[in-house]
């Protein structure tokens, strides 16, 4: 299949604009390839690396060429989605003894829950946390006794800091392994509903415990297409997934057997053998704009507007809100997945899955088939359904030829929306992405008086007094990632999803995050400048009438140009965002911490 004329010039443009970087990166693994570290290792630090194995592992370590297998856990049993990776460290040095190799765990990696941290302090050490976790995989992998790698990680930030950390030690083959969602619960639209009649008044808390107790029940991944599930579906089509793994459920044997083989093709694809693939060749330009389409055909978390951009820039790969613009304008969306439909990623998975959707965006020519994968094959080996057979070896089918539900995926031929429902927005305020897949689309466009505040809590605070009864755009502001770590305002959605359910014209305007559960409710978030470095979203008052064009892709303040000017930005006392809940560890990254737009990092 012909690769779309627009795939190809984005593509080219990001190789063209990386070169220089992306060619120091290469070389770099290239010369770390060559020095072959764990056969480097002087005997005492060999010994230390092996003194509480078991003899036979001890033997190959020192006395074969085995290869031995890092393992970077973000194992804890108090995050639903990576309580499953207890037992994971056992059966993968299970697996690798089988085939006649080792395994360690390397070191772990911290995992906090967004769900846990929703509009607490603790939300605004999440983003920083995935720089935290890329450093703890540096620091785990730093070792160099190991030939290859596997990640277990599954939640927001946790597979994007993995990923960094990995490509920091991109001359390593390495395979992420993941968990699987929880089986379905509640389903989503009803815990929204429930949401909103809580935010209203009418069900009390007790109801609303018992609503998201059924929601989130049981191990494994949250069933709605937020961050985390986006995670698992870019880790598959950027070819760092065996097929079809991303959402078999935890606790099955097919899940096992899955874990078993990721294991194998870890050790397949060391330097020792004959299929060598660092993780550094795997995750090139063609891989980053198979990510970005496949974002866009799902419906994904605007949350990788920011990771995709860190995550390039671990491989010497510059990404730009405009690249993820312009895919989106050619990429049909093909997912209805909670929020953008009903149904939550258990019936995504039983629909067709993620081989359905690569192979119909394969056969569209929307994405890179020549790419270079941890299966071993270019990206039409993942057109494939894993099962597992009779005597428990595992298995691969063919995958069908049509939707087993069409109103969950559709084929290319008929897609939900023409394109991928992500657009940057610029304008008066600066730049900022929207993301419309889930909103009705007579609100893409959205006028209204600016209600400002500078913390979600005041938002909440005017709803209970009724002071929000009319059209609005709510202006959030100084939640920008020097102000206090850009944290996600999920607690804005049920009050505005309210308003907006009364007949309103609403929307919001941020410098914050919201990730891929915002809703119906239009949104442009992310921002930049952000108000903490005097950008314009700092400038405006309430009752300016701000326009907020997901059609036309603009941000647009209704203010006289020489007043506009001549106005000075609102500052803010940040002081209560800096201390307590570990916060005053954090004013390094702070202080030095990169805009949204370029990914956010503080590296």
């Amino acid at each position: 299949m012909t690769l779309q004329a627009r795939i190809g010039e984005v593509t080219e443009r990001i190789v063209e604009r990386s070169r220089p970087a992306r060619s120091r990166y290469l070389d770099r693994i290239e010369a770390a390839a060559a020095k072959a570290p764990r056969k480097a290792l002087g005997c005492a630090n060999q010994a230390h690396a092996f003194a509480a194995c078991g003899a036979a592992d001890k033997e190959r370590i020192y006395g074969s060429d085995a290869p031995n297998l890092g393992i970077v856990t973000a194992y804890n049993d108090m995050l639903s989605a990576h309580q499953p990776y207890e037992r994971f460290p056992g059966l993968i040095r299970e697996a690798a003894r089988a085939a006649g190799a080792t395994a360690q765990v390397a070191g772990g990696v911290p995992a906090m829950c967004d769900g846990v941290t929703q509009g607490e302090a603790g939300m605004e050490l999440s983003l920083f946390s995935r720089d935290v976790i890329a450093l703890a995989t540096a620091v785990a992998l730093s070792h160099q006794t190991f030939d290859a790698a596997v990640y277990l990680g599954i939640c927001d930030k946790i597979v994007p800091g993995l990923v960094i950390g990995a490509l920091s030690f991109g001359h390593l083959p390495s395979v992420f392994i993941p968990a699987g969602p929880m089986t379905s619960g509640l389903p989503n639209d009803e815990k929204t509903r429930i949401r909103q009649l809580f935010a209203e008044g009418k069900v009390g808390r007790e109801a609303l415990l018992e609503a998201e107790t059924r929601s989130y029940h049981g191990p494994g991944t949250c069933t709605f297409y937020g961050t985390a599930n986006t995670n698992q579906m870019l880790m598959e089509i950027m070819g760092l997934h065996l097929p079809g793994a991303s959402f078999v459920n935890p606790g099955t044997t097919l899940r096992d057997a899955l874990t078993k083989e990721a294991v194998r093709r870890a050790l397949a694809i060391t330097a020792s053998g004959n299929e060598f693939m660092p993780v550094g060749r795997i995750l090139d330009e063609r891989a980053f704009v198979n990510g970005m389409v496949g974002l866009h055909a799902t419906g994904g978390s605007t949350n990788h507007t920011i990771h995709l951009v860190a995550m390039a820039a671990a491989a010497g790969i510059t990404l730009r809100w405009d690249d993820f613009s312009d895919l989106a304008e050619v990429t049909p969306l093909l997912c209805r997945v909670y929020p953008s439909g009903k149904a939550d990623v258990n019936q995504f998975h039983a629909a067709g899955g993620m081989g359905f959707v690569i192979r119909e965006l394969l056969d569209a020519g929307l994405l890179h088939e020549d790419v270079n994968t941890v299966w071993g094959t270019g990206l039409r080996g993942y057109v494939a359904d894993p099962g597992v057979a009779e005597d428990g070896t595992l298995t691969w089918r063919e995958v069908p030829a049509e939707s087993a539900d069409p109103k969950i995926i559709s084929k290319a031929s008929a897609p939900f929306q023409p394109t991928g429902g992500l657009r940057v927005l610029e304008g008066d305020l600066g730049r900022a992405v929207i993301k419309t897949s889930a909103v009705a689309e007579e609100r893409h466009v959205i006028e209204a008086p600016a209600r400002v505040f500078h913390d979600q809590s005041e938002l909440q605070a005017a709803f209970k007094k009724g002071e929000l009864n009319g059209d609005v755009v709510a202006v959030v502001r100084f939640q920008g990632p020097k102000a206090n770590g850009m944290p996600e305002l999920h607690k804005l959605m049920p009050p505005l999803g309210v308003l907006q359910d009364r007949g309103h014209r609403v929307a919001l305007v941020t410098d914050g995050r919201l990730s891929g559960a915002s809703g119906k409710v239009p949104a442009a978030i992310h921002v930049t400048p952000e108000a903490a470095e005097g950008g314009d979203i700092a400038r405006i008052r309430d009752g300016d009438i701000v326009r907020v064009d997901a059609v036309a892709g603009r941000l647009e303040v209704k203010v006289p140009p020489a007043e506009w000017a001549a106005r000075r930005p609102a500052e803010a006392d940040l002081a209560h965002y800096h201390s307590g809940v570990g916060r005053e560890l954090f004013t390094a990254f702070r202080a030095s911490v990169g805009s949204a737009e370029n990914g956010a990092s503080v590296f």
